[in-house]
């Protein structure tokens, strides 16, 4: 009779809270005005850094320098927040990055918060739902990597689409790396494939514990999606299931609640990504996708899919901000009216995944692009119809029919944790960079396939620059079947179009080649390629034709362009200047705009009519605070936007 009587308690009380519209209340201040320069020995630029755990800080060094407290970080006005409460206000999450709280206001509570003196503006919390795609699918045929004495099973399909054994035969597993998931809810402690997985921490957004997997308060199945998303990247049953990144440790992030259907609200989603970033994650994926509304909500429309408009985007680019590769289905629209990606895919730098099948040809349910600012998504591609996953259904309970955008995005993910693995000095920036360019569209991206499928050992293989002490030292690793001989390991490059020169490479004594240059420096142009033997003698070069040609991270000029380009300014991060590069076709009216993270227009570089031809021009820094910002060049029907980062 107990049991029966707290479980009609819990239902009561969850059915009187969602009766109540939920709201985010933004505060005018967090005592310092945004743009400030921020005083490192005030009480709080100190919380902002006691929140961050030791790995966070050292993320965040990597992308942001030593600046890694900006003014969204600082916390929320304590004395807001007691107003509040002393209103009789309960506060579901508090928004750092936002300068913002949630509650569920009742109306004359709503009316009397607008006109305290401290709150900016107070609006909805947007409830998504979201369309997970389910299909029949296939079942994939049970394999075993020559190399790696691992046996997938019925997984080996989906992962060996995406070149992911022959990594693993190497080793790489994703040691070292913390993924994180947000979803419905992770019954991870009751599956065998999951059961010995790393997971360093575990919240549920919903209703605010610890517990992830299902409660008297959830409807039924609830954390079933989460569970298959989880087993895709993280599992490990050998003979039956072997996910993407397995000795990845993992944060986990109930954002969704499941009453009838699927539906998230975007303060549970932002929340999530702020407590991740806190305790250190490096890359993070959403298996959701997000375009239309409960009734009586105030809907976006495509027009919104901007890269800048709804929360759940904002926070995933300010996620990015601070280093994290952030990663999400592009959407199962691709049947219905709506057709396009959904929000956050829209994103600038978060990586949306389309879905295709195990032939790599793309699913009709797989959303598309453009974004409504002309952008090409998704990003990349993985397997998404037919994916072997986990059930929830049963200690040893699987599935061959898990589908959707919401199975390639934690592909994906595993990919991304393979790639940091391996070398894990890159950024996220070049994490992304990588990944686009080693898919298997990258030369002629679209709104369909956009750079392709995704593969990790080309990931992996592809060369990649760190700044060391003021130089530019060269990392690469072959993945390949060839045995190779390392004492032959060549790099062969030219500066600024000049002779090619022959050098050496350091040979780590597992899998990894470096090079220090002793006279590569910022804005020159290098070529460069390798050459190595095997151990029977056979001769080899990479790329078989033609060289690698970067502006050290990026960026070849053409005096007589074919397409518009819009290049990744470089040196970026940078201070105090940078060069942005640009190519046009044709004559036309060019405008560039500075715009910081939340949209706002911050000055104009360019503003005339320019002939055909390649570009470039000096941004100097000295009147921009620390930040990221977003640069957009738009000539005739032409329009591209990039990130850039300004470290002081």
């Amino acid at each position: 009779m107990k049991t029966l009587l707290l479980g009609f308690i819990i239902i009561l009380v969850t059915s009187l809270t969602y009766s109540q519209e939920k709201y985010l209340i933004f505060f005018k201040d967090k005592g310092i005005e945004p743009g400030e320069r921020l005083n490192k020995s005030s009480t709080m630029y100190k919380q902002a850094l006691d929140n961050l755990t030791e790995r966070a800080v050292e993320r965040r060094k990597k992308t942001m320098g030593d600046e890694i407290i900006t003014y969204e970080d600082l916390p929320l006005r304590e004395d807001y927040i007691n107003e509040l409460k002393f209103k009789g206000i309960e506060i579901v999450h508090k928004l750092t990055w936002f300068n913002a709280v949630s509650a569920y206001l009742k109306e004359d509570q709503l009316n009397d918060i607008k006109n305290l003196s401290f709150v900016k503006k107070v609006e909805p919390v947007e409830v998504f739902k979201s369309k997970k795609e389910k299909n029949s699918g296939t079942i994939l045929q049970k394999g075993s990597s020559p190399n790696t004495g691992l046996d997938y099973g019925n997984s080996f399909g989906q992962l060996e689409l995406c070149d992911i054994p022959i990594v693993h035969s190497r080793g790489i597993t994703g040691e070292g790396v913390i993924l994180g998931l947000l979803d419905t809810g992770f019954d991870w402690n009751d599956h065998e494939a999951l059961i010995n997985v790393n997971v360093i921490d575990e919240y549920d957004f919903v209703f605010n514990d610890t517990i992830t997997a299902d409660e008297p308060e959830d409807a039924p199945g609830q954390h079933n999606h989460g569970t298959s998303v989880m087993s895709e990247v993280a599992g490990f049953m050998n003979g039956t299931l072997i996910g993407a990144s397995f000795s990845s440790s993992f944060l986990l992030a109930k954002t969704e609640y499941v009453p009838t259907e699927t539906h998230v609200e975007e303060d549970n989603y932002a929340a999530a990504l702020i407590w991740m970033e806190n305790l250190g994650v490096d890359a993070t994926s959403s298996s959701l996708g997000y375009s239309e509304f409960d009734p009586g909500q105030t809907s976006y429309t495509y027009a919104d899919m901007d890269g800048q408009t709804t929360i759940v985007t904002i926070a995933c680019e300010l996620a990015f901000e601070r280093g994290i590769v952030t990663i999400t289905s592009a959407g199962n629209e691709g049947n219905s009216p709506w057709f396009y990606i959904t929000a956050p895919a829209d994103g600038f730098n978060t990586i949306a995944v389309g879905a295709v099948n195990s032939s790599n040809s793309v699913a009709s349910f797989s959303s598309h692009g453009p974004t409504s600012d002309g952008r090409y998504k998704p990003d990349i591609l993985t397997q998404g119809v037919g994916v072997y996953a986990a059930s929830a259904s049963g200690f040893t309970s699987y599935t061959s029919s898990f589908g959707g955008t919401s199975a390639a995005a934690p592909l994906a993910l595993g990919i991304a944790g393979l790639l940091l693995s391996a070398h894990p000095h890159l950024i996220n920036v070049q994490v992304r960079d990588i990944l686009q360019k080693t898919s298997d569209n990258y030369n002629s991206p679209n709104n369909t396939r956009g750079y392709g499928l995704a593969s990790a050992q080309n990931a992996i293989n592809y060369p990649n620059f760190e700044l060391v002490s003021d130089s530019y030292k060269i990392h690469k690793m072959f993945i390949t079947e060839i045995s190779i001989n390392p004492s032959t390991v060549k790099l062969n490059y030219s500066v600024e179009s000049g002779n090619f020169q022959q050098v050496d490479m350091t040979y780590d004594g597992t899998l990894r080649y470096n090079y220090v240059f002793p006279d590569l420096s910022n804005n020159q142009n290098i070529e460069f390629y390798f050459t190595y033997s095997d151990m029977s003698g056979g001769n080899y070069r990479e790329p078989v034709s033609g060289n690698y040609g970067q502006l050290v991270l990026d960026v070849e000029e053409d005096n007589n362009p074919a397409n518009f380009v819009l290049y990744q300014n470089y040196p970026n991060p940078f201070n105090p200047a940078t060069t942005i590069k640009y190519q046009i076709p044709e004559d036309g009216f060019v405008t560039i705009k500075i715009y910081d993270i939340l949209g706002n227009e911050v000055k104009t570089l360019i503003n005339e009519q320019k002939s055909k031809g390649s570009y470039s021009l000096m941004l100097d820094s000295s009147d921009l605070v620390s930040g990221v910002y977003i640069y957009r060049i738009q000539v005739n029907n032409f329009t591209s936007a990039k990130k850039m980062m300004v470290l002081k």
